[in-house]
């Protein structure tokens, strides 16, 4: 199944709404605002700069450590039922579906970072299980000089 083309812009202004609707009744931190909008900023400096690949890097690494901090957030911060009116219901409802909107919204801005060029690749050092010591140099060792003249140069004259 094939996902439709969505715009960053969209994905941005769905994310902007959700999350002033989330900020209405000062149920959540300022920490909440804070990070929410400053991720969006920088989705905006990806929308500014179309060719940038640094710039959908972070803005998608932001979506992802948004959805972590809106967890904890939004976990901490639940009113208890005595205290959950109609205005603040409906605030910590917009600010969990902005969360529950996050991982289609990382998917669609891993789709455009792929589309910008951007590859993933998870590169921890191990290539093959065998070893390939030709490139390898010690450098906490200094290379021995030969004990004998090598046979490839030919002795230069004197003088």
């Amino acid at each position: 199944m094939e996902l439709p083309a969505v715009s960053l812009k969209a994905i941005i202004l769905v994310h902007w709404l959700l999350t002033v609707w989330g900020c209405m009744n000062y149920m959540l931190p300022v920490s909440y605002a804070w990070g929410n909008f400053s991720v969006l900023a920088v989705g905006i400096w990806a929308i500014v700069q179309r060719d940038s690949l640094d710039a959908i890097t972070m803005f998608l690494t932001g979506l992802l450590l948004t959805v972590l901090t809106d967890i904890i957030h939004i976990s901490i911060f639940y009113p208890s039922h005595a205290y959950l009116s109609d205005a603040k219901r409906f605030s910590v409802g917009m600010a969990i579906f902005s969360l529950l909107l996050k991982p289609v919204s990382c998917y669609l801005v891993y789709r455009m970072y792929r589309e910008r060029g951007g590859e993933y690749t998870l590169n921890i050092g191990v290539t093959s299980a065998g070893r390939d010591s030709s490139s390898y140099e010690p450098i906490d060792q200094p290379e021995a000089p030969p004990q004998w003249p090598s046979s490839s140069k030919a002795a230069q004259p004197p003088y």
